[in-house]
């Protein structure tokens, strides 16, 4: 038995949750990471996993030793990079995640570079909008952007992100400029269509008399809703109404003149965009590379207001620091 194989194999099993995940990350077949646990567990004369047909457990003997093999594990990458040439060096397959429309703009074209500063990486990117369950699938991390509902999962927050009401110069000369969020009925809205996100409709803060700040939501009508985001945008750029994007979508074409921003004095606080992590401990280098190329990407004011690797002037909120896991 190759014990550090085998070491390696419980700990992606006792990580990911299942053998199908685990064997999933590391390009085998389930039957092969069942046969290195058993030959595991009988040379330990011990059961690490109770395994059903539905889920795995740890014993208690196998938490105590998922513990000690991770720190085996991270001290032998640890000692292998310190040795190897040209310093510490990250290697292995890193499977990233992201939602459809932000991935394709503003994490996809990243990939290239990243795997230009590290080509012993490969890098497979999931872009999809279903809320994946990372660790039960085999992902290193995820991008998120929104509020979070899954407390389970260690998350890092990469960025502010702002949702902003724009229009074109020709629809608001022809329309009008709304003044409060209540002028809203008056115009052509943009909307997501009712199968899709924004069910409690956009959302404003307004100021009441005693000072305080309350958010409010409107459910803004008009003749054109779409469950596609890029089409809502499309259509505001052709000039058919009003749209509630956010700045990662818009920011570019508000810099340049081409959409005008509206009821700024209105926008609701920010939310956030987060990269997601299945676990806190023992992070494997080509992740936390990762997370810090994103960190300071996002952190640059020309990205948000043109390409990914744009150079103009205008500038996002900035992102709030946090601990690195």
């Amino acid at each position: 038995m190759d014990k550090f194989k085998a070491y390696s194999s419980f700990v992606s099993v006792a990580t990911r949750g299942s053998l199908t995940a685990a064997a999933r990350a590391e390009g085998v077949a389930p039957a092969i990471m069942g046969r290195r646990l058993d030959a595991l567990e009988e040379h330990l004369g011990v059961k690490l996993l109770v395994r059903t047909t539905r889920r795995l457990t740890l014993t208690h003997e196998g938490s105590a030793f998922l513990e000690d093999c991770q720190r085996l594990l991270t001290d032998a990458a640890n000692a292998e990079a310190s040795v190897s040439a040209g310093g510490v060096r990250a290697t292995g397959h890193l499977r990233i995640t992201a939602p459809a429309g932000f991935g394709r703009r503003k994490v996809a074209p990243l990939v290239p570079t990243f795997h230009a500063l590290h080509p012993e990486v490969t890098i497979s990117l999931n872009l999809s909008d279903r809320v994946i369950d990372l660790a039960a699938e085999g992902y290193d991390c995820g991008v998120r952007v929104g509020d979070l509902t899954d407390s389970s999962l260690v998350s890092v927050r990469l960025a502010d992100n702002r949702r902003l009401c724009v229009a074109t110069p020709q629809y608001l000369a022809r329309r009008g400029t709304p003044l409060h969020p209540s002028e809203l009925t008056h115009h052509e809205c943009l909307t997501l269509s009712s199968d899709a996100s924004q069910t409690r409709g956009w959302a404003f803060s307004l100021r009441q008399d005693n000072g305080s700040v309350e958010v409010m939501h409107v459910k803004p009508g008009g003749p054109l809703d779409c469950s596609d985001g890029q089409v809502l945008h499309d259509w505001c750029l052709a000039g058919h109404g009003i749209a509630w994007r956010s700045t990662w979508e818009v920011q570019a074409e508000v810099t340049a003149g081409r959409l005008v921003a509206v009821l700024e004095d209105f926008a609701a606080p920010p939310n956030g965009i987060f990269l997601l992590l299945p676990q806190r401990k023992h992070l494997p280098l080509r992740v936390r590379l990762w997370m810090d190329f994103l960190r300071e990407h996002y952190a640059q004011p020309t990205f948000w207001s043109g390409g990914a690797l744009a150079a103009d002037n205008t500038s996002p909120l900035p992102p709030q620091k946090e601990n690195l896991p």
